[in-house]
């Protein structure tokens, strides 16, 4: 049959599944054009398959190779709801009415085709070997395949679970799997912990006198870096990641690209997490190596052994110039575990921001490859795409105050304060009645600025991606717009500190805002009509 210079098969409704209706119409040539002579230009191979989806007009990602190849293989991969679409285009010769038509039997086709994976996975499983009997060997015809063996293995290999150790796929399974009270929990118990052991050796409340008499509060329960940040801050911040994970990999994802496969929308996004393997290691060995063994190294253990004055005093070299209240054995061994439970929870901080640009950058990809969907879908993914915005900014604001909680212990330590209450509680009333304390004393090296600058930088950066990704020209502009105003008041209050007096009064504006937004990150979602929706979001 001829329809528009193609030779083109109808639908044969006959109940086949995706993989034995592929492997008849690429026999076939449906779909291919004719030959000079009138007849059908044979068979479809991989190559040229992939080469006619990518020369679509509408279709501006493509199609990959290797994702053909798999089609052509007697496997368990099918094929996702975007390719069916081109797929049926190719099918249907162009045809408006041919195109439906292969577009639905296709769809269908692959949803008998799952079916029957799940049974026969199921009775895989139920299915016992005895030992030391190897199962019959895969055998396939020269008709199943189209590369050499090499090849063939190649192929076979991607469908297969990688047993090999992977940090990336560890670390992600340590925000999804399980409760989502276990991480916030751990992280919660570990401060805990120490606080516990602060009160046994003595430091959890320990002042000294400086050499310019000024008498300081040093104490580790003193230290908002310490406490609240991993007690309330940190929890916070793994719960919001865990929600919004769970949300899009279990959900959102599914009901976006999936729509009836949900073993292929899980592999995909295992083989997304895994693309970031290089990232993961680079963040641990930054973090457990320079953050924690070098920081702990250069801070902590030298001045203990030697002693020195380049570092402020705090609870960590309190042995130094209060040895009566802690000997310098037992120091070293408490800001090494102190030191080593820093180190890990940064790691699992960076770990939930990579996480969350992998789902903006899939949900990004997603949209891409889906220019033309039908309204309702277009609709469902603008309130997925919100949603992912709103948890994207709590995180961010609790990532800012982290690295706000970290720079404000560091400049209270080298301040002529007291205590760091009444060095916040000076600060402001300087500021409204025009008093002035002379400023700091003395100039020590501060490597918490440094690294709490990273964190700042860091947390931003993924909201600005997000920004961009998924919120230029998009429908949820003024919402995004409140976020942006309230994240740069955060970051200026953060970049201020202790840079001019009543800086204090910034921070609590900044923190007040930030409170309300981990409520009600859209400030007003009676305004959700701005979406360009009639419908509202909640």
């Amino acid at each position: 049959m001829l329809r528009n210079g193609k030779f083109f098969i109808p639908p044969p409704n006959d109940g086949s599944d995706f993989k034995e209706l592929f492997k008849r119409l690429a026999g076939a040539g449906a779909g291919r054009p004719l030959g000079s002579d009138g007849f059908p230009a044979g068979p479809w191979t991989p190559e040229l398959l992939a080469e006619a989806i990518s020369q679509i007009d509408s279709n501006r990602v493509g199609v990959d190779l290797r994702t053909v190849q798999l089609w052509f293989q007697e496997n368990e991969k099918g094929i996702s709801t975007a390719n069916i679409r081109w797929l049926a285009r190719i099918f249907g010769c162009d045809d408006p009415v041919a195109t439906s038509e292969w577009q639905m039997e296709l769809s269908e086709a692959q949803s008998r085709f799952a079916a029957k994976r799940r049974e026969s996975k199921n009775a895989r499983g139920s299915a016992s070997v005895a030992p030391g009997v190897s199962e019959g060997p895969w055998t396939a015809t020269v008709d199943d395949v189209t590369g050499p063996p090499a090849e063939l293995a190649r192929e076979t290999d991607i469908k297969r679970p990688d047993r090999r150790f992977s940090l990336a796929l560890r670390s992600e399974v340590l925000f999804s799997r399980g409760s989502p009270l276990n991480l916030p929990a751990s992280i919660f118990a570990g401060a805990s912990a120490l606080g516990f052991l602060s009160y046994i050796v003595g430091i959890h409340s320990a002042t000294y006198s400086r050499a310019d008499g000024v008498v300081k509060q040093v104490g580790f329960l003193w230290a908002p870096n310490w406490t609240f940040l991993f007690m309330v801050l940190l929890p916070l911040f793994f719960a919001f990641v865990i929600e919004l994970l769970v949300f899009w990999k279990h959900d959102a994802r599914f009901r976006l690209v999936a729509q009836g496969d949900r073993l292929e929308s899980d592999d995909a996004w295992t083989r997304n997490v895994q693309a970031y393997s290089y990232t993961y290691l680079a963040v641990f060995l930054i973090c457990v190596l320079f953050a924690g063994l070098f920081q702990w190294i250069g801070v902590c253990l030298i001045p203990l052994l030697e002693g020195g004055d380049d570092y402020a005093t705090s609870w960590g070299t309190l042995a130094i110039v209060q040895p009566d209240v802690i000997s310098v054995p037992v120091s070293i061994v408490f800001t090494a575990l102190a030191y080593l439970y820093m180190c890990l929870c940064f790691y699992l901080f960076f770990v939930g921001l990579i996480l969350l640009h992998t789902i903006v950058h899939d949900l990004w990809r997603i949209e891409e490859a889906s220019t033309v969907r039908p309204v309702e879908h277009r609709r469902e993914g603008g309130e997925i795409g919100l949603r992912v915005m709103r948890g994207i900014f709590r995180c961010t604001v609790l990532g800012v105050l982290v690295a706000i909680c970290m720079k404000v212990q560091s400049s209270y330590l080298s301040s002529n304060g007291g205590d760091i209450v009444t060095w916040i509680a000076h600060d402001m009333s300087s500021a409204l009645y025009e008093r002035h304390d002379g400023g700091n004393s003395f100039s020590y090296r501060m490597p918490t600025h440094y690294s709490s600058l990273l964190v700042a930088i860091s947390t931003c950066i993924v909201f600005l991606y997000a920004s961009i990704r998924l919120g230029v020209g998009k429908r949820f502009r003024v919402p995004l717009r409140r976020m942006s105003a309230v994240v740069g008041l955060l970051l200026a209050s953060y970049l201020f500190i202790d840079a001019f007096e009543g800086f204090s009064i910034l921070i609590g504006v900044g923190v007040l805002l930030a409170t309300y937004g981990l409520f009600d990150p859209e400030f007003g979602r009676w305004r959700a009509s701005e979406l360009g929706s009639n419908q509202s979001v909640s």
